[in-house]
């Protein structure tokens, strides 16, 4: 009897646990609308039905893919139907960010695209060194290599000359990046702060969510951006260290002008988040410089600290508007069935749709997930080419119309689960110089040729596209 009724309690308490579990899923998706891919959705439900006690935790420390809730960012703002009828694909896409609460499009002045690493380097030490007053820098690593450390020393001594310095790093990219030493920066007045530590936020469920931005801001008038990491092998390398870090093709910019206060204002957001654990809303920029859609550009942020999924809404947008053609490089892609979808169907319709990758990235399993999507888009016609070197550029241009350049790769974790920040540019010439320079990185290139898997290769796809969220 009493053996019957503890094996009731125990029954019940179980049920118990499973409803909440459920409830805390349910309640978490629907007030902060974390729209989920639907094997991700199942996989969790099925968890916290079977295995209740070990999903439950993973759930509070994982599972949160929003830190703000929707409708704390601006309401959207809504055209006059014939505004949006007669509009063209780069007001349009100006109008969506406009609904999505993103900054105004403002000017910039002196935008030099970087043509390679050694490029590229030299202009981040021109930035660091031309600044007076303060130096923000947000990267989600600071290698402890050649170039994470002569970086590091720069800081030092700007620091010493006198400038407010503060340094924003990714608290899973700090381990990637081999422990850069922090106390020395910190002696020397460099502010220096973790985004997302793992262990201190694990109880928050907010382990999971990594801060991707690349940024450095000299004095809130210029501006570095692009998708470089603070590291060797996204410069020239490094073949003196052990791992014999090649240099990779890698995409950044950098300009000056209203534009950076933007960034500036992004940045302060990150970094009281990252100090404060809260959630930033700082009072709007004033009124922008005017700019038009024919020569400004405007910031783009996407992240959990943004209601919408900004920039992947744009792209499906964009391949729904294209024209003419849609030109994108990226080192990773594992795109979800919607984004995978307007591609494929962009393509179909005429299309030039012309997609960039490295024969073989530095990530083993999101080269096997991409294949799947691969196959989709070259039958729908689209051409895909294979660049020999490790490409880890990432860009997207749209007819000649919208050129979206900065940290975002074309992953489902960059899209939906990353703090990402790209840069739309709507000036036509603007725009033909990130193809031109796309168009040298696609000139030793070769052509993807889908080949039609074996059932134990179909099974293994199936397998890594299903913790595509985590690639």
């Amino acid at each position: 009897m009493l053996n019957e009724l503890f094996t009731r309690h125990l029954a019940t308490l179980h049920a118990l646990v499973v409803m909440l579990g459920l409830a805390i899923y349910a309640t978490a998706s629907h007030t902060r609308r974390q729209r989920r891919y639907p094997s991700a959705a199942i996989a969790w439900v099925v968890s916290l039905i079977l295995l209740p006690y070990v999903a439950l935790p993973l759930y509070l420390i994982f599972g949160s893919r929003k830190v703000v809730a929707y409708g704390r960012t601006l309401k959207a703002k809504t055209l006059p139907r014939a505004a949006r009828d007669t509009a063209k694909s780069a007001a349009q896409s100006g109008q969506l960010a406009a609904a999505m609460g993103l900054p105004e499009i403002a000017t910039y002045e002196q935008l030099t695209i970087h043509q390679d690493g050694g490029q590229a380097l030299q202009s981040l030490r021109n930035m660091i060194g031309r600044a007076t007053r303060t130096l923000d820098l947000c990267s989600f690593i600071l290698g402890r290599d050649v170039v994470g450390d002569e970086i590091a020393m720069l800081l030092i001594r700007r620091a010493q000359a006198g400038v407010q310095i503060r340094l924003l790093l990714d608290g899973i990219g700090f381990y990637i990046g081999g422990h850069p030493n922090l106390k020395r920066l910190g002696a020397a007045g460099v502010q220096v702060a973790l985004f997302v530590p793992p262990l201190r936020s694990a109880l928050r469920g907010r382990t999971n969510l990594r801060n991707h931005r690349k940024l450095v801001i000299a004095d809130g008038a210029w501006m570095w951006c692009g998708g470089r990491n603070l590291a060797a092998e996204y410069f020239e390398g490094d073949p003196t260290s052990l791992r014999n870090k090649a240099a990779w093709i890698d995409l950044s910019f950098d300009l000056g002008g209203a534009l950076v206060q933007q960034a500036q204002q992004r940045f302060e957001e990150d970094w009281i988040f990252a100090t404060q654990g809260v959630t930033a809303h700082l009072p709007p920029l004033g009124a922008p410089a005017p700019a038009s859609a024919a020569v400004g550009a405007r910031l783009v942020a996407s992240g959990p600290d943004q209601a919408e999924d900004t920039i992947y809404t744009l792209l499906v947008s964009g391949c729904f508007m294209a024209r003419s053609r849609i030109l994108a490089v990226t080192p990773y892609f594992v795109p979800d069935p919607t984004l995978l979808m307007a591609l494929s169907l962009a393509a179909r319709r005429g299309v030039a749709v012309d997609l960039l990758l490295p024969r073989q990235s530095n990530h083993r399993l999101a080269d096997i997930a991409r294949h799947f999507a691969l196959r989709e888009l070259a039958a729908a016609g689209a051409t895909i080419w294979l660049v020999p070197a490790m490409i880890h550029a990432k860009a997207v241009l749209i007819d000649n119309d919208l050129a979206l350049v900065g940290s975002a790769n074309l992953d489902e974790r960059s899209l939906f689960l990353n703090y990402e920040l790209m840069v739309a540019f709507y000036d036509p010439s603007v725009v033909q110089s990130f193809a031109r320079w796309i168009e040298v990185q696609r000139s030793g290139a070769t052509h993807y040729r889908p080949r039609r898997p074996g059932l134990a290769r179909e099974l293994l796809e199936g397998l890594v596209r299903w913790v595509a969220f985590q690639l």
